[in-house]
């Protein structure tokens, strides 16, 4: 049974926590005291309905406010796949959270309330799920039972969000429309009967068919070195062995690699995982690999195959989405981890606000506030092996952080 990760994002009283405590309920993934308290807290409230979103704020001050503050990572399973859901908040004073949520997601869910159509913040949520290159995203158009299930609303929402997907530079997602209402269940895991004129799937339905091999774009094979095994056992005594995950593509036996920063060659002589060997490793193995030489290599190098190395280059142009109080300007220094790699990093150039939107962007800013995205300049103190994030994800993407503080305070996507 396979597993997906996804993130949801939705605009204040969307109904994302009901659409979640929705699919735990009709799962029968709620245990039987957490069940009871939703009945019982519901009660209190005088509600004549399980208020579902119970089952999903954590948080003192979620519970209290009704809303979603912090990213929760919540475990469901049916008899076809298991799911984890990142339930990001929707406040516009949250985006950096979203982006964290989103940032490992296989699929996403963008919920739009029926009622309201589409708001300043579906465009944040839409504008994200493209900048992180999410594959596979749901419009889910939630609360139809409010607006009589009319399938003309629907299809307006439909239509501006289509006009937005036309504006974007990401053209390879797959874009579903749900028409659902969480509270009532209609197209969450049962087929609703209150909207014939709607020939779909329902959500759980579509997210059982999605293959989380497939979700991903065909990248670049990348490896790189987390630390190197020497046993130094009488039964392993010449043993060397590079531990690590392939991102990107597969590694084979046989497979010619480059060792960066040397840009030394070799050939993958075994792959090792736990005490069993393998012929071949797919993405997203943590595997160990034998090189026939002797090549010198230590953690944060990277093995690549020789047809596809990266740039090794001392300045990035990037897309940067900043998490922290203290603006970001010009000439500024930070740390940057890319990988498990870092290196001293120096802003040299702040080229524009991106206004998520779509309508453009704010030229030569004299700084990028907290939540805002801009596009950067860097100049790096050593070189680092990368590559353009919407070539591949796992080598294109960095975060950047305060050597005073200590605080992650941005994200990066190289160009």
């Amino acid at each position: 049974m396979g597993h997906l990760k996804i993130a949801t994002a939705g605009s204040v009283d969307d109904g994302k926590s009901t659409l979640i405590g929705r699919l735990l309920y009709d799962t029968k993934s709620l245990t039987d005291d957490k069940l009871e308290a939703i009945e019982e807290k519901s009660k209190q409230r005088g509600f004549d309905y399980l208020d579902f979103s119970l089952a999903t704020d954590g948080l003192v001050a979620e519970r209290e406010q009704g809303i979603t503050i912090d990213v929760a990572h919540i475990y469901f399973s049916t008899k076809k796949k298991s799911f984890i859901i990142a339930d990001a908040p929707g406040h516009i004073e949250y985006t950096r959270n979203m982006v964290t949520g989103a940032s490992t997601a296989q699929a996403s869910i963008v919920l739009i309330d029926a009622r309201n159509g589409v708001v300043e913040q579906t465009y944040r949520h839409f504008f994200i799920n493209n900048l992180l290159r999410i594959k596979d995203v749901v419009i889910a158009i939630n609360k139809m039972d409010l607006v009589d299930f009319s399938v003309e609303k629907y299809n307006i929402i439909k239509g501006e969000i289509e006009y937005l997907a036309s504006k974007s530079e990401y053209k390879n997602q797959n874009l579903t429309f749900i028409p659902l209402s969480a509270l009532k269940g209609d197209n969450v895991v049962e087929k609703s009967e209150n909207m014939p004129w709607y020939k779909g799937e329902t959500l759980l339905n579509h997210l059982e068919k999605l293959d989380a091999e497939d979700i991903n774009d065909v990248s670049q094979t990348r490896f790189p070195v987390q630390t190197v095994i020497r046993p130094k056992t009488e039964e392993h005594h010449d043993f060397r062995g590079y531990a690590g995950k392939i991102y990107g593509g597969d590694f084979e036996i046989g497979d010619k690699v480059a060792v960066l920063p040397s840009q030394t060659t070799s050939t993958i002589k075994s792959i090792h995982f736990f005490n069993e060997e393998f012929a071949k490793a797919k993405s997203g193995s943590s595997v160990t690999i034998t090189l026939d030489d002797h090549v010198n290599i230590s953690r944060g190098d990277m093995l690549v195959k020789v047809d596809e190395e990266p740039t090794i280059t001392k300045q990035l142009d990037a897309t940067i989405c900043w998490m922290d109080k203290e603006p970001l300007q010009a000439s500024q220094k930070y740390y940057i981890k890319h990988g498990v790699n870092d290196a001293q990093a120096k802003i040299t150039q702040l080229h524009s606000i991106i206004k998520t939107d779509f309508s453009g962007k704010l030229e030569k800013p004299s700084a990028l506030e907290l939540n805002q995205i801009g596009d950067v300049q860097l100049k790096l103190s050593k070189p680092l092996s990368v590559d353009a994030y919407n070539q591949n994800k796992y080598n294109g993407a960095f975060i950047l952080i305060n050597p005073k503080t200590n605080n992650t305070v941005g994200v990066g996507f190289i160009k």
